[in-house]
């Protein structure tokens, strides 16, 4: 496996107006892992943003689709047929509002959830078996006078500076998880990362 090639595609939408939101916390891992090896993911291809380097001995590419959400399967089936990478090799990074703020769970398959992101992945890659990293955002909390603030919201806005702290404080576990999942594969990581 030592010259094998992997992706990773964190989730979300492109623009200053979606920095820093909850529903890019895909980006933010991305872009937290570029620069712990000292990469920076602003090349232009395929719709997206990109960048790639060795790491764990192997080359990783990182990308962040510059589309949006509902249509980010064609810059990551873009990236895997040009690049000739597997699916095996494919690890997709997104927000889950159904897991606590900070959780991270990997998955080996299974359905969008829900989630625009992952559903138009499995749709253009014709698959659900590929690997997912969920990353916990939390629901929206109950305002004194009970109301609570919708979904579409809460996911679009942006982080506190609580929750970055907290988003930071768990990159040491998804850098270890991205090296499980390149070193042991995915059933392996799913049983040392998860719970955790």
């Amino acid at each position: 496996m030592a010259d094998s090639r992997f992706l990773g595609g964190g989730r979300g939408n492109p623009g200053r107006e979606y920095h820093l939101t909850r529903h890019n916390i895909g980006f933010f891992f991305i872009d937290h892992f570029a620069g712990l090896h000292g990469w920076q993911v602003e090349t232009r291809k395929m719709q997206g943003l990109c960048c790639q380097g060795r790491a764990f001995g192997v080359q990783i590419l990182l990308v962040k689709p510059q589309t949006y959400m509902n249509r980010s399967g064609e810059c990551v089936r873009s990236f895997l047929d040009y690049y000739k990478i597997p699916c095996a090799h494919l690890l997709v990074l997104h927000d889950d509002i159904d897991l606590q703020a900070g959780r991270i769970k990997m998955v080996a398959r299974g359905g969008a959830g829900g989630h625009n992101g992952v559903r138009s992945i499995t749709s253009h890659l014709g698959r659900q078996d590929f690997a997912r990293m969920k990353i916990g955002i939390g629901r929206p909390m109950a305002e004194a006078e009970g109301a609570v603030q919708p979904v579409e919201q809460f996911v679009l806005s942006r982080m506190s500076t609580e929750e970055q702290d907290l988003f930071s404080r768990r990159a040491p576990l998804v850098e270890e998880a991205v090296a499980l999942f390149i070193g042991e594969g995915i059933d392996v990581c799913m049983n040392r990362i998860n719970g955790r």
